[in-house]
């Protein structure tokens, strides 16, 4: 125990512990990057928008084919239309990642950077590597969309804040476990013009979640302490000059170039939806955030849910208080409202991180209390779950079975298995390490070979392989934005007529028509238009987001005589 310890203290010295977080980060989130072919729907329509925004020249606007695309504030799309030129392809999606895997690697090291006055650095580095390994991140990581980018946002913002907090109880420092001097100069107005900063750039990345996080856990401190002139700190006044600078041009700017629409869409379409009922059917009950942290979190939910035990019985020291501040009030917040998705408690994650690596870090081994035990034991089950996952899913999702998935899932495996018993003998550091080695390996494996390899998933990049760059096409049944993404802004989303029409009068122009869906309209549309077609492809795959089979055949009209 002493000697890893030890072993810990000199990992964090000088620049080794950001030298160290950058590799583990890139270990975990570059293996697939350019192998994922674009994900439905999100995904698709992030970078489609992003896409658009290059096509036509108009950076204020946020759009999706000819609609306005509301969902979110603009600040991810001039991030992904600036990645965009790194690949000289129009259909890679890869470099509209980019600034997913940057704000992840951002999000950890400023995990680590902030952390240190409220875990001390040991502690801070250990939960910086526990948040970059856990799934949610790495899977963020690896799509064009929001939430690896919002992440650093909120670590800057809660870590800025955190230090004044700290700054602010150091009469009452020494009472918990990890309490003491804040390493380096005190919080002054740097600090504070970053936590403004942060509440700028994240709110133009999805919009008020940031101050809602904020918000919330200043309230609960507020509550816990019964004193809050500690915020006054963070110069409010100047600070909200500071945001206006940052949000009110674009804001002002979308409002002029939509007649106001913009946000009054985005309130109608966004966020009302998701107030009031499950939006797009994701809608459950609340505890559902809570019963997805195993997986989410792992492989550091074997950490974190006894972590957040025992940091709730020391809540007494200020560091740990912040950061149950930080996940309570917003989790409950998250879990009362009807629609979720499990990114949306991804912010709350670093906290929960820090929190276990002070727990870990300073000595507080919590193997002896029975629960724990029992609980590594059932969470070993999470890895036995995805080895079966790796195993079983080429059987429905790959045209071949790749046979080279059976010796791989023995990583997931080994991940659950060895770090639970680790656990179970008291050898936390043992665990540790093994934990964030495996899901090293065990993401290097699921996003590189794994996933790629189920080809009937990836039903419009067949398409996009099948044609010729540049065709025409129109989608009838078939309409999921990744089609769009890789033929083109022009892609036609229409009905089996429309089809039909659209061949009549494009010339080289290719009908893609769902069988169950739009043929029979189609082929009427045909004889309608007096249109000969013939089948130049079809394509039998698997439709992941509604989870059904799909069959799609490739019409071309034949020349007229």
């Amino acid at each position: 125990m002493q000697a890893h310890a030890e072993f810990l203290l000199r990992l964090t010295q000088g620049l080794r512990p950001y030298l160290l977080l950058v590799v583990l980060g890139l270990g975990l989130y570059l293996p697939g990057l350019t192998a994922i072919p674009p994900l439905d729907r999100d995904e698709a329509r992030f970078a489609q928008a992003s896409r658009q925004m290059l096509e036509s020249g108009d950076l204020v606007s946020v759009r999706f084919q000819s609609e306005i695309r509301a969902k979110k504030p603009v600040g991810i799309y001039w991030m992904q239309a600036a990645a965009a030129p790194l690949s000289g392809e129009p259909g890679a999606i890869w470099p509209y990642r980019v600034p997913s895997v940057l704000g992840a690697l951002a999000a950890i090291l400023l995990t680590f950077h902030f952390g240190q006055s409220l875990a001390g650095r040991p502690g801070a580095l250990v939960g910086a590597a526990l948040l970059a390994s856990c799934f949610l991140l790495v899977s963020e990581a690896h799509q064009a969309k929001t939430d690896a980018v919002l992440l650093a946002c909120v670590v800057a913002a809660q870590g800025a804040m955190g230090r004044f907090y700290m700054a602010g109880q150091l009469p009452f420092a020494g009472r918990g476990p990890i309490d003491g001097p804040i390493p380096g100069p005190p919080p002054g107005w740097r600090t504070a013009a970053i936590f403004w900063v942060a509440q700028g750039i994240g709110f133009l990345i999805k919009g008020p979640i940031i101050a809602l996080i904020s918000a919330l856990t200043i309230l609960a401190l507020w509550a816990a302490d019964r004193r809050i002139s500690w915020v006054r700190a963070l110069r409010p006044l100047a600070g909200l000059a500071l945001f206006a600078v940052i949000v009110g041009p674009w804001a002002y700017a979308v409002s002029h170039a939509t007649g106001g629409q913009f946000f009054g869409q985005a309130i109608k379409t966004d966020l009302l939806p998701k107030l009031l009922g499950g939006q797009e059917g994701h809608g459950s009950a609340p505890g559902t955030h809570l019963a997805l942290l195993t997986g989410m979190f792992w492989p550091a939910s074997l950490f974190v849910v006894p972590a957040v035990w025992h940091a709730f019985k020391r809540r007494q020291s200020p560091a740990l208080r912040f950061c149950l501040a930080w996940v309570g009030p917003a989790w409950i917040v998250f879990e009362l409202i009807p629609t979720k998705l499990p990114h949306y408690v991804l912010p709350l994650y670093p906290a929960l991180a820090l929190l276990t690596g002070a727990i870990l870090a300073h000595g507080h081994y919590f193997v002896h209390h029975q629960w724990i035990r029992i609980f590594a034991r059932g969470w070993g089950m999470a890895g036995f779950v995805l080895a079966m996952l790796i195993i079983l899913a080429p059987v429905r999702l790959a045209t071949s079975y790749p046979w080279w998935v059976v010796p791989l899932a023995e990583l997931p495996l080994a991940t659950g298995i060895l770090p639970a018993m680790a656990v179970w003998r008291g050898q936390q550091g043992w665990a540790l390490m093994i934990a964030i080695g495996g899901a090293v390996l065990t993401f290097a494996g699921v996003f590189q070979l794994v996933l790629p390899s189920l080809d009937r998933m990836w039903v419009s990049q067949h398409i996009a392989d099948k044609l010729p760059a540049g065709t025409p096409i129109a989608a009838a049944g078939y309409h999921e934005p990744s089609l769009v993404f890789l033929m083109g802004t022009k892609t036609l989303l229409t009905d089996g007529i429309g089809a039909a029409q659209f061949l009549a009068t494009t010339e080289n122009g290719v009908a893609v028509v769902e069988d169950a869906k739009a043929e029979p309209d189609f082929r009427a549309g045909l004889a309608e238009n007096h249109t000969v077609a013939r089948i130049v492809g079809r394509i039998d795959g698997i439709d992941y987001t509604h989870a059904r089979p799909i069959k799609l055949t490739l019409w071309r009209r034949e020349p007229t005589p």
